[in-house]
């Protein structure tokens, strides 16, 4: 329930509606748009980031809390591990257990490969289940595979590697059938056509939905299938380091049992990494819609190894998180509220962006109206935000619109007596994406004989700003691609002797940079919140006592 002071400003908001809903709010200019992101999106400052210092990005910049994780020591020691002792043998090891990893795990077994799929948490706990807005894909008459393109590589400022974005359109319209015979129930038009949405940056209507339960359908289809196709998986079993063999060619992996602590060894002849984004880094202090796991543990694993990353110095903003209540905090408000309809406005009623621009101008355009322009809305525990003006679309689309278009977020703010329906939302950005990271070709290999990426962990196909709907999109395409292409791998390889010389030789060039005893163990595995009785010691020895989960082996 807001506060009075709040409603205040709510009143305002309802004052303004029927002007604003006769305005058509005029379009950012390119001008405009650069100088809005070089001043407020949080890509660019400069204090946020730092040259990595050892690893085949050395000398690239990227957000402070990934460095340190990418930088950071090994959670095992090489002399104390038994390569002779393999508990599972396997073609291909899928690492994650998302919309991604399912993906790999059902093309790879579909193309001849025996199949293990292992899972930090639970097999469907990943951020898929938290998309919210729809999948894109250009199939209807007036759109094409050409302009899904041309969006999306404008969407990513023209950075883009464009032969990826190339196959991810291409593939689009086959993933959507793909989906809907595995059984996601799309919403449909009477007619039994598709019902489709458009999104910021996207200049037709090809978003996909089911609802606002899209990640969590599509999570729901594709963990029946891996269980119903009796793929072998692993839960509360995350990687930890991984393996290669004499001719520098991946050979598997170790496993650490969360519930246990006990180490297993996969020998493997591809790895398919799938183990998604970053968020509960909290780059640069953002709260987060990512799930409990995302802790860049992908990215860390093939570092070590040798993959190069992309374009890690830039992280999307989502213009919607929840910043009241606290509960929620930085709990995602889908896009999807906006292409209703919603629209964005301060503390007197104004609006102030057209609601539908790329994500990073709209969450550019929050943060100057809080911190430049002062118009935010604060909260009770010091937080700050902006209206983002639901009941709008009702009043556009007819009443019942948002109890059917939006039932998961109309019941997420009832559990805290505000009704989105009657009552605006209270937002500011928070860290939703990895834009980049482990760089692939468009059949999600990488630079590293046999290791193969897909879905959020892989970098190149948004450039440096994703559109709405191209990441659930981006994970069954290239999650397909590359499990089908670790199948294809995984017939032809010949596995040399198995080896751990790289993290040696890790080990010894962090040493070397005078960076072994000043960066944490990694992966991560769990983000730590627990307050720790540490203050006295430096904060490099605290990163160090509280990573906590798992012992060094």
């Amino acid at each position: 329930m807001y506060p009075t002071y709040m409603k205040e400003s709510i009143r305002k908001v309802e004052a303004t509606r029927e002007r604003r809903l006769k305005e058509t709010f005029p379009r950012i200019t390119e001008e405009e748009k650069t100088s809005l992101l070089q001043k407020f999106h949080p890509d660019f400052i400069k204090e946020g980031m730092r040259e990595l210092l050892v690893g085949s990005n050395k000398g690239e910049r990227t957000p402070n809390e990934m460095a340190d994780v990418l930088e950071g020591n090994s959670r095992i020691n090489p002399d104390k591990i038994d390569l002779d002792k393999i508990d599972y043998d396997v073609d291909v090891l899928v690492i994650g257990g998302g919309g991604a990893g399912a993906s790999a795990a059902l093309l790879a077994q579909e193309n001849g490969a025996t199949v293990l799929l292992t899972t930090k948490l639970r097999l469907g706990d990943a951020n898929t289940v938290g998309a919210q807005a729809g999948t894109q894909a250009a199939d209807r008459p007036n759109d094409s595979l050409a302009i899904h393109y041309l969006d999306t590589m404008g969407g990513g400022r023209f950075t883009n590697i464009p032969e990826l974005v190339e196959v991810l359109v291409k593939d689009a319209p086959s993933v959507i059938k793909w989906l809907e015979t595995l059984g996601v129930n799309w919403d449909k038009n009477p007619d039994g056509s598709m019902h489709e949405l458009s999104g910021g940056g996207a200049s037709r209507l090809r978003l996909h939905s089911a609802r606002d339960y899209t990640g969590l359908e599509e999570m729901r289809v594709l963990r029946d299938e891996v269980k119903n196709r009796k793929i072998d998986y692993l839960e509360f079993s995350p990687t930890i380091e991984l393996i290669m063999d004499n001719k520098g060619q991946i050979g598997g992996a170790i496993l650490v049992n969360l519930e246990t602590n006990e180490l297993s060894l996969v020998r493997a002849k591809a790895v398919v990494m799938a183990t998604g984004g970053t968020g509960r880094l909290h780059i640069q202090g953002f709260p987060t819609t990512n799930h409990y796991g995302a802790t860049a543990d992908g990215l860390v694993l093939a570092y070590r190894v040798g993959a190069k990353l992309i374009f890690m110095d830039t992280m999307q903003y989502h213009p919607t998180g929840a910043a009241y209540p606290l509960q929620i905090l930085g709990q995602l408000v889908t896009e999807k509220v906006r292409t209703l309809g919603a629209q964005l406005v301060n503390v007197d009623g104004e609006q102030f962006i057209m609601p539908l621009e790329p994500r990073d101008v709209v969450a550019s355009a929050n943060i100057r109206e809080c911190q430049e322009r002062h118009k935010g809305i604060e909260t009770p525990s010091g937080e700050v935000g902006v209206w983002l003006d639901s009941p709008m679309i009702d009043i556009i689309g007819g009443e019942g619109t948002i109890a059917r278009q939006l039932p998961a977020m109309v019941r997420q703010f009832s559990r805290f007596n505000i009704d989105i329906i009657k009552e605006p939302m209270l937002v500011y950005p928070t860290l939703h994406y990895q834009n980049g990271g482990i760089k692939i070709n468009t059949n999600g290999a990488t630079i590293v004989p046999g290791l193969f990426a897909a879905g959020e962990c892989e970098g190149g196909v948004h450039g440096r700003n994703r559109l709405i709907g191209n990441s659930t999109l981006d994970i069954f395409v290239f999650g397909r691609r590359a499990g089908r292409a670790a199948a294809q791998y995984a017939k032809e390889v010949k596995l040399g002797t198995l080896t751990l010389d790289h993290v040696r030789q890790w080990q010894a060039e962090l040493k070397q940079a005078g960076l072994a005893e000043l960066r944490p163990i990694s992966p991560l595995l769990l983000p730590n919140y627990a307050r720790q009785p540490y203050d006295y010691l430096p904060d490099y020895t605290k990163q160090i006592l509280t990573v906590g989960q798992i012992k060094v082996a």
